[in-house]
């Protein structure tokens, strides 16, 4: 009939309304960085020009209220692991975690000879995705970024059984 009707006559989209939800915010992850070690220059250098992770569509926030997701990023000890709970639980729902490093991971090197490093971030908080390496290349956080995307994309939270 008219110009606007032809014009949007090809651009229906029939999907259930969990899918598009779940669509909407696995490519719009907003990421609260909390870099500890020598993985933060990595987890920086990952956002920086050449890698640039808004391409992917992430977003650093500096507010944990404001954020999605949680990069812990180096070594976590005794005493910061307070603060990353603490920070963990300011988030809202939903909300996940990566581990970036094999000192977020496991303790790395450090935990065999000190008793102030925690043997892994996931004794705190959940962790979804972990990223190995010591550090891990940009590359590598960024292939855990789309692993975390491919797993919220699973999700249906509207059909969720409860428990």
């Amino acid at each position: 009939m008219g110009l606007l009707e032809e014009k949007f006559e090809d651009n229906i989209i029939v999907a259930s309304f969990d899918k598009i939800l779940s669509w909407a915010r696995s490519t719009s992850p907003w990421f609260f960085q909390f870099g500890l070690a020598c993985c933060a220059i990595e987890l920086m250098a990952t956002g920086a020009s050449r890698h640039d992770l808004s391409r992917i569509g992430m977003i650093p926030r500096s507010s944990p209220r404001q954020a999605d997701v949680m990069i812990v990023a180096g070594t976590v000890t005794m005493k910061m692991a307070l603060r990353i709970k603490k920070l963990y639980e300011q988030m809202a729902d939903p909300k996940y975690v990566i581990s970036m490093g094999s000192c977020a991971t496991s303790g790395g090197p450090y935990w065999q000879y000190g008793y102030h490093v925690l043997k892994g971030v996931d004794i705190v908080v959940p962790v979804d995705v972990y990223v190995p390496g010591c550090p891990p290349r940009p590359e590598s956080l960024i292939e855990g970024l789309i692993k975390l995307q491919e797993k919220i994309l699973n999700e249906r939270p509207l059909t969720k059984k409860a428990a």
